[in-house]
């Protein structure tokens, strides 16, 4: 009887949590195990990858390319997909896979995991988020194989194509082509621009997929007009789509101004190339983590840019981390409406919800405030590292992006533990907190009606 009363105070986020937890611990056991690896491993970096690869950051200490076996490189790439997908979706999948009968409780947990508004279809939208992933990573495959099989040969070509759509797509930015990310294949648009499509649909979000899709359907079957696909998507849908294409247009611009004339970067490169390469960095800082420039090696200007747009990170119900767009636009559009002097949130001629307001406040504020802890204590353990590339690593890890200013192989124990810690929360955190303070379930239960009192601000 206890045990039952204690299994039923878990909170579906809760397991989602545990859920999360128990896949990275035996990850990080197998990773351990002799069969995975090359040469001997200590169990804190073995961990360490394994955190990494749920969490699709891409921060490792260790280099997977000349580290892991095969068998080692396929624990790495299976993680990576469960943790790109989700715990849930993942277990879900096994259920359909076995016939075994979905409950209420797992499309309640299925609800609150990816944030949506209702239980009717919890399943559908399971599959559809399979077929939409195995269908994107296959396409991305594909398009690597035509870069690697000719360098690597058919077998191997094939496997770096699977293996490198996956990360990508789930933007984990995990690689095992060396040591230096993607440096190497900086004059390669092709294999630059399958990276940077399989990192923005990754990052867009599910929901906004088939959002788009079904409008699109509409518009060949002629029932709806062309120049309505926009104005008819969900407001969700529109919100994602202009803040994704305002930050990777801001972000290419910023890089390419800020590292046009560094030697380092951007300088040795031709004009195209600049643009090129600006973009992949726009692109890959929406929480993607492969590099075609070294990260140590951009201006204090553009690593700041850097840490701002991974803390935005990409969209929700999708594989990218970070505060979300979503939650960056209706923060924006709240002061653009105290500015203007209204009392409403207003976007495309709806009003967002002040529980929805509330919420994206709670999450932007604990994100932080976990960031500045970690970025607190990695200072304590590393006082002869400068704070800038601190921040980097820090920012980095909390978004689950995975960019490293060459500064993670060369962590103490204790600080390699931090970006564990950041890593783990940056997966669940925004989405632990919004469930949390919403007030769905809550508010109802806890209101009080108290005098209400001005306080003074600003």
């Amino acid at each position: 009887m206890g045990t039952e009363k204690k299994n039923k105070g878990l909170s579906n986020v809760q397991w989602i949590a545990i859920g999360f937890f128990g896949v990275i611990l035996l990850g990080g056991i197998l990773l351990w195990l002799p069969v995975s690896n090359r040469q001997p491993i200590m169990f804190i970096d073995a961990l360490f990858t394994a955190v990494s690869a749920v969490c699709v950051t891409g921060l490792v200490t260790i280099v997977p390319a000349t580290q892991f076996t095969v068998v080692g490189k396929w624990i790495l790439l299976l993680l990576i997909q469960i943790g790109g997908l989700g715990v849930i979706a993942c277990t879900v999948a096994f259920f359909l896979m076995i016939r075994k009968k979905i409950t209420m409780k797992e499309r309640i947990r299925i609800q609150q995991a990816y944030g949506l508004d209702t239980l009717s279809g919890m399943v559908r939208f399971i599959i559809r988020i399979l077929k939409g992933t195995f269908l994107a990573e296959g396409i991305g495959a594909v398009l690597y194989a035509f870069y690697f099989v000719p360098e690597f040969g058919l077998l191997r070509g094939i496997w770096y194509g699977v293996f490198h759509a996956v990360s990508a797509f789930c933007n984990a930015g995990i690689d095992i082509l060396g040591d230096s990310s993607l440096i190497g294949y900086s004059g390669s648009p092709w294999l630059q621009f399958t990276t940077m499509f399989l990192i923005v649909f990754g990052g867009l979000g599910f929901t906004v997929w088939y959002d788009v899709v079904g409008n699109v359907r509409r518009v060949c079957k002629e029932r709806m007009p062309r120049e309505r696909i926009f104005t008819r998507l969900e407001l969700h849908s529109k919100i994602v789509l202009v803040m994704t294409g305002f930050l990777l247009v801001l972000g290419t611009i910023l890089f390419f101004l800020l590292e046009y004339h560094n030697p380092e970067t951007l300088g040795r490169l031709s004009f195209f190339e600049k643009w090129e390469a600006a973009l992949f960095q726009s692109v890959t800082t929406r929480t993607a983590g492969f590099a075609t420039l070294p990260q140590s090696a951009l201006t204090e200007g553009s690593k700041m840019i850097g840490c701002i747009l991974m803390f935005i990170g990409g969209s929700p119900a999708g594989t990218a981390g970070g505060v979300k767009t979503t939650t960056i636009a209706m923060l924006l559009l709240t002061c653009l409406s105290v500015i203007r002097g209204k009392r409403d949130t207003e976007c495309f001629g709806r009003k967002i919800p002040q529980d929805n307001v509330r919420s994206g406040v709670t999450i932007i504020m604990v994100t932080f405030s976990f960031l500045m802890a970690g970025v607190t204590i990695l200072s304590i353990l590393e006082p002869t590292i400068d704070m800038m590339r601190i921040l980097y690593e820090a920012v980095s890890a909390i978004a689950t992006v995975g960019l490293t200013a060459d500064l993670t192989p060369t962590l103490c124990m204790g600080s390699k533990v931090v970006l564990m810690v950041l890593m783990y929360v940056g997966r669940i955190g925004p989405v632990t907190m919004a469930l949390i303070f919403s007030g769905k379930v809550r508010l109802g239960t806890h209101f009080r009606d108290l005098p209400q009192k001005r306080i003074l601000i600003g």
